[in-house]
Parts: structure tokens; C-alpha cells; sequence
């Protein structure tokens, strides 16, 4: 080991990395690359592409990260990869940068758990403070809101959306948006109920998850119209109240029912 950065890696001239980045064996940092204080990239990883990553991250080994998209239109075009802080990125994963087809950069936000061989493909937002279990697939312009976690070996399919504290099972087939704080599962994706466990674990109050649950009820058990329940919703004030209004009112293809 070099200083901080192993004698088998490449770093190729241009990459900008602070003197406290971590570089392992047999690893590459392509021209484009910038990386913060503080982050360890393991062994044997690539990293490429027009890729920002921010501090204090760990990158276990094996990983591809900022690889040209799978859009078959991608035609070149440097689009980008971003990548915040303190997130934990396991083995064998794959995040692809965007294309000019939408925003043109694939973001993954701070705090993340991400788990062995989970791929993000091109356009995708990922929030803070997710936990993306073993094999969980993302295809393009997916958005992960905050606090969810993804079950091992689900799929999530392009342009889908999932709420901020949502829970999603083992090997579920996403197809369809995931509002905010519900518990989903099943092929066919089913809502089973209000993510208590997790609410609970963030210190959620009685009072707002009383909320939450007749929010919940509104939405599954009531019988109504998708447009009768944003109303309904929307007249119980507060702010997780607007937070589904709003996620409802912008669902293009659907919500999980």
C-alpha cells in the first residue's frame, strides 16, 4: 500500500479524490471520478463514468459503479452517477448512470444500507436512510422515497415510485407505486398494513401513527374511489396526511391496492 491508495489499483489522471480516500487491490478509478473524505472503496472495484460520490462511504469488493446505462438508446452521452454520504454499498453491486432520455443522472442520496448484488439502474432516485436487501433489482426512473426498506430478490419495475417509510417484502413484485407507509408484499403485490415495526423503530409518536392508520383504513378499508380518499385524506390535516395526498395525486400508473 502507496499512502492510501494500494500499488495494483488504477487511478486514472483526472479522477479527484481527497487524500483520505481508501483505494483496495486491483480496483479502478476512472478520469471523471470524484470522491469525498473519508471513503473506502474495497478491492477489485470500478468505478467509472462521470460518478460524484461524497464522504465517508464503503465500497465492499467486487462492485461496478458508474458503468454505462442499459438503455439500448444510450448512445454515449455523459450523463452521471451521484452518490451522497455514510452509505454502505456491499458486494457485487451495480449502479448505472443516467441518460438524456430523463434526467441524465442516477442519484442515491446518504445513509443507505445496500446489500449484495443490488442493482440501480439508469435515472433511478434513491433517497436516505433505505435499507435495499440482498438481489433487489431496480429497472430505470424508479424513486425510492426515504426510510423504506426493500426485501431480498424484489423486483421493481421502471418508473415505479415508493413512499418515504414504506416496507416491501421478500421477493415482491413491485408493478405498481407503493404509498408512503404501508407494509407490501406478494406477486401480485398486495398492502397488507401501516409499517408499525418501523414506524415504532423511528420514534413515531401514538398520536401520529393513529394518523397514519386511519389514513391507512381511508385508502384499503372504506370502499373508496381513489379521488374520494385523497379528498378524505386531505381533510385530516397534518403532515403525513399531505405527504400521501400529495404521493396519491402524482401516481401515474397506479397504486399497489
Amino acid at each position: 500500500m502507496t499512502g492510501n491508495i494500494h500499488p495494483t489499483a488504477i487511478v486514472e489522471a483526472g479522477a479527484q479524490l481527497h487524500p483520505t480516500v481508501t483505494v483496495g487491490a486491483y480496483s479502478l478509478i476512472g478520469p471523471h471520478v470524484k470522491i469525498g473524505a473519508g471513503t473506502k472503496v474495497g478491492p477489485h472495484c470500478v468505478i467509472e463514468g462521470h460518478t460524484t460520490i461524497g464522504e465517508s462511504n464503503k465500497f465492499y469488493q467486487f462492485s461496478s459503479i458508474g458503468a454505462h446505462n442499459q438503455d439500448m438508446k444510450y448512445a454515449g452521452e455523459p450523463t452521471q452517477l451521484v452518490i451522497g454520504d455514510r452509505n454502505v454499498i456491499r458486494e457485487f453491486c451495480t449502479f448505472n448512470i443516467g441518460t438524456v432520455q430523463d434526467k441524465g443522472v442516477t442519484t442515491i442520496g446518504s445513509d443507505n444500507w445496500i446489500m449484495a448484488y443490488v442493482h440501480v439502474a439508469h435515472d433511478s432516485v434513491i433517497g436516505n436512510h433505505n435499507v435495499l436487501a440482498n438481489g433487489v433489482t431496480l429497472a430505470g426512473h424508479v424513486e425510492i422515497g426515504d426510510w423504506v426498506t426493500v426485501g431480498g430478490l424484489s423486483g421493481i419495475l421502471q418508473r415505479m415510485r415508493i413512499g418515504s417509510q414504506a416496507m416491501i417484502g421478500f421477493q415482491a413484485h413491485v408493478a405498481m407505486d407503493v404509498p408512503p407507509f404501508m407494509t407490501v408484499d406478494g406477486n401480485p403485490l398486495a398492502a397488507r398494513a401501516v409499517n408499525l415495526i418501523g414506524l415504532k423503530r423511528r420514534n413515531f409518536s401514538d398520536e401520529r401513527i393513529a394518523s397514519i392508520r386511519q389514513i391507512y383504513k381511508l385508502l384499503y378499508r372504506q370502499g373508496l374511489t381513489l379521488d374520494e380518499a385523497i379528498q378524505q385524506i386531505d381533510a385530516l390535516g397534518g403532515e403525513d396526511a399531505v405527504l400521501m395526498r400529495d404521493f396519491l395525486a402524482t401516481a401515474k400508473r397506479g397504486i399497489v391496492r
